[in-house]
């Protein structure tokens, strides 16, 4: 039996620093007011707390996987994979970056154990793709990467980044909508490819809840186990079901918790003859010491307002993980 430990975590503007010569020119100008005081001190700072919690997952084995959001650029993805090498000398962390054209630059992107799995392969080019969002004009892709386990199964990777809500939760609903069905959709389209039992999984800060229409109808995320074993339609295993109701979130707005980060997972993964299942312990959020705050457990921030930054703060999302096993 192996073990697949998998994270995910929107890290909150994990930016380069504010005189980037990796930085396009309009993302410049579009950041300017915002990383007005974000130089390498601040960054490297952001940098080691971040990996501070990594680190401690798994029983401070750190993760297999890390599926990152709200990270600028590749350089950066980097430099969090090279602190987790250095102290975990036991892995072999690789990354897999996409770079979007979102307004503000956040990207997605991937840390994974090259020990344990490698990138799966076509006519020699990496099998990782990518769905572009449209509505009127692009928003944040659906980042696909294929990996292969040192036992030689496959595993797909789906990640996530949906349109935040803040220009109202109903407002901005009609792109997260749209972006379910292009999830929905590009799983029928896997599973057509590489058959219905293909594991995947699916991971994101989807910005809305396990019980939100977006994933419901439109992604067809369910907590009813059977229903996506029998379904024809290409249903979806929420694991964050389970959590919802209690009181610890993964964000939190004034005295609002919500759990907008979750994990899914496709039919291959719930079969007891599958060659990769879903652990007993399914899923859980991660919360370490100094992660959160008061009466809510509100995630404790790196960045503050203007110059105003908090040394000991994070993210205002908390991680999530699963673990998978393989026979």
């Amino acid at each position: 039996m192996v073990a697949h430990y998998i994270t995910w975590w929107n890290t909150e503007n994990l930016f380069d620093i504010k005189t980037s010569p990796r930085r396009p020119e309009w993302l410049a100008k579009t950041l300017a007011k915002e990383l007005k005081y974000w130089d390498s001190t601040l960054l490297e700072n952001k940098l080691n707390n971040l990996v501070s919690i990594m680190i401690q997952m798994n029983q401070e084995k750190g993760s297999d996987i890390y599926g990152l959001c709200e990270v600028e650029n590749l350089y950066v993805l980097e430099q969090l994979s090279n602190k987790l090498n250095l102290l975990l000398p036991q892995r072999a962390y690789k990354v897999i970056h996409h770079s979007m054209e979102d307004k503000r630059g956040i990207d997605i992107g991937v840390i994974f154990d090259s020990n344990k799995y490698k990138i799966k392969q076509l006519d020699g080019e990496n099998k990782v793709f990518t769905y572009r969002i449209t509505k009127r004009s692009p928003t944040r892709d659906i980042l696909q990467v294929e990996l292969e386990t040192i036992k030689g199964n496959d595993l797909v990777l789906l990640l996530n980044h949906w349109v935040s809500r803040m220009a109202g939760k109903f407002e901005s609903e009609p792109y997260r909508i749209i972006s379910a069905e292009t999830l929905s959709y590009w799983i029928m389209r896997i599973q057509q490819e590489l058959g219905d039992k293909i594991p995947i999984v699916v991971l994101g800060d989807f910005n809305d809840e396990p019980f939100d229409r977006s994933l419901k109808e439109y992604a067809l995320s369910t907590n009813n186990l059977e229903k996506v074993k029998a379904g024809r339609n290409p249903y979806l295993y929420n694991l964050m079901w389970e959590l919802a109701g209690n009181r610890l979130g993964t964000y939190v707005y004034g005295s609002n918790s919500s759990i907008l980060d979750q994990i899914l997972v496709s039919k291959g993964l719930l079969f007891n003859n599958s060659n990769i299942t879903i652990g007993k312990e399914t899923a859980k959020i991660e919360v370490f010491k100094g992660m959160v705050k008061g009466k809510y457990k509100t995630p404790v921030r790196f960045k503050l307002s203007g110059k105003k930054y908090n040394p000991n703060g994070y993210s205002d999302h908390l991680p999530v993980s699963i673990k998978l096993i393989e026979k």
